[in-house]
């Protein structure tokens, strides 16, 4: 073979290899290794290995996607009847994804499902488009609830967890997130243990359907996968009253990283007390939209005094008809009492006789020698009467003890919880809030100190309780 054969040849040798060593980390790399195993009922950790490491969270980011989904729900941004038009960004989304089209319409509970079962990443997008409106204002929101979740090491780009340049996050902060879905929404959890949902334009399978079904108790949340994230996965499991969440990233398979966490949650429930007190974790303040005048704009107070508006009258809820049926019990007594009481003597007709007149006393002349204060001049300044400099310390804040089928329970639920908590609960008003979910017993009219010591005394005796400030 000439010289010439001999370079064709090398050539090809080289280009071979590099095509080789370029698809090598696609297969052969495994991603980091990371894990965390929580008690979720405290919030104590069990385990931990390059829990703080940041990393690529791929579908693990569709749980704050989720949480941002139920927020705006349960605060009246959105409705799950809500039909979502799908943008051509959405639905250019790659795989796994639920099918959509450019200008489908779509309801927003549908969209949840696909996301939530399927991870479906154009179903993702169009959710948080549909409640920011774009791709970059929904990963603002993101950061912003993830900062008051205290989910300090992670950064989100996007609303569904294809890798992206500085999208990364922590096996600690992913194991807060999915505590605070379980905790704070429960009427939507469910979605995470569903083998199959309906999605709308089709039925849609669990993408974690084997661990669901092959781990005693195992009830969600979220698992992951891309090719710089290995096979990631938070998982949460319920036995005998006790709850672990656990979370791995960087599995090198679905059968590995299924056979790891199945371990670790066997190891959590092991190690965990078999009665611990319940600590739920705060949820974070309601974000809402940055442009709304709720978020993300600096307020300037101004401490001078304009004008002094009288204060509005406290709202006044209904008596409850325990207290009504007291109280009509009382004046029948007094009646009655009344009514055996003996005639007074010297009363012909049965009735009283009359009380003598007293005599009114005369006032007496102004002394003629006494000064009177002077009047101010006619266009003086008056003084303003301040009745309240700052109502951040005012009785705005309230607690809910949680949301029921009807009003009936839940009042019934609010008089039960005030003969418990006599001594923290005796100022508040009960107050029902019905809402697209059902009816929120709450606690109102009281200090922010006051609704944290309800919140720490209920929780201690195991008691559903969250406390909310002015909104």
């Amino acid at each position: 073979m000439d010289k010439t054969g001999q370079c064709v040849r090398k050539g090809l040798v080289f280009a071979i290899i590099a095509l080789t060593l370029a698809a090598a980390p696609l297969k052969s790399f495994a991603a980091p290794f990371a894990a965390m195993v929580m008690d979720a009922r405290s919030g104590e950790v069990i385990y931990s290995r390059n829990a703080d490491t940041r990393l690529h969270p791929a579908s693990l980011t569709k749980m704050m996607t989720l949480y941002i989904a139920f927020e705006a729900v349960e605060h009246g941004e959105i409705s799950l009847d809500t039909e979502v038009t799908i943008s051509r960004n959405a639905a250019s989304e790659p795989p796994s994804k639920l099918g959509l089209r450019p200008g489908q319409k779509i309801r927003l509970r549908y969209l949840i499902r696909a996301a939530a079962v399927k991870s479906a990443n154009d179903a993702a997008t169009a959710i948080g488009e549909a409640i920011e409106g774009s791709e970059e204002a929904f990963a603002r929101r993101m950061n912003r609830t993830a900062r008051a979740m205290g989910m300090t090491r992670t950064t989100f780009k996007n609303m569904h967890g294809l890798t992206e340049a500085g999208h990364l996050s922590t096996a600690r902060d992913m194991t807060v997130l999915g505590r605070h879905v379980f905790y704070d929404y429960p009427d939507y959890y469910n979605l995470f243990s569903r083998i199959t949902a309906d999605a709308g334009t089709r039925t849609v399978y669990h993408t974690n359907r084997r661990f669901l079904r092959s781990y005693r108790g195992a009830d969600g949340i979220k698992t992951g996968y891309t090719s710089a994230s290995g096979f990631n996965l938070v998982a949460s499991a319920e036995r005998g009253g006790e709850r672990i969440i656990t979370t791995v990233f960087g599995g090198a398979s679905t059968a590995a990283r299924n056979a790891k966490v199945a371990e670790l949650m066997d190891l959590g429930f092991g190690k965990a007390p078999r009665r611990v007190a319940i600590r739920r974790p705060q949820k974070p303040p309601y974000m809402g939209h940055a442009d709304d005048g709720r978020v993300g704009k600096a307020v300037r107070v101004s401490t001078l005094i304009g004008r002094s508006p009288l204060p509005r009258a406290r709202p006044v809820a209904d008596p409850p008809k325990e207290l009504l049926l007291a109280i009509e019990g009382g004046i029948a007594e007094a009646v009655d009492e009344i009514a055996a009481t003996p005639v007074a003597e010297g009363s012909s007709d049965g009735t009283l006789p009359a009380l003598p007149l007293q005599e009114v006393p005369v006032p007496q002349p102004r002394p003629a020698e006494l000064t009177l204060a002077a009047l101010e001049p006619a266009g003086a300044e008056q003084p303003q009467i301040v009745t309240r400099m700052s109502s951040s310390g005012g009785r705005q804040w309230g607690i809910n003890v949680g949301r029921y089928g009807s009003r009936y329970q839940a009042e019934k639920v609010l008089l039960q919880t005030a003969l418990k908590e006599l001594g923290t609960l005796d100022d508040a008003l009960r107050k029902v809030k019905q809402g697209n979910l059902g009816f929120d017993a709450n606690f109102v009219g009281m200090t922010e100190q006051e609704a944290a010591l309800a919140c720490r005394r209920l929780s201690a005796r195991g008691a559903e309780c969250t406390p909310f400030g002015p909104s």
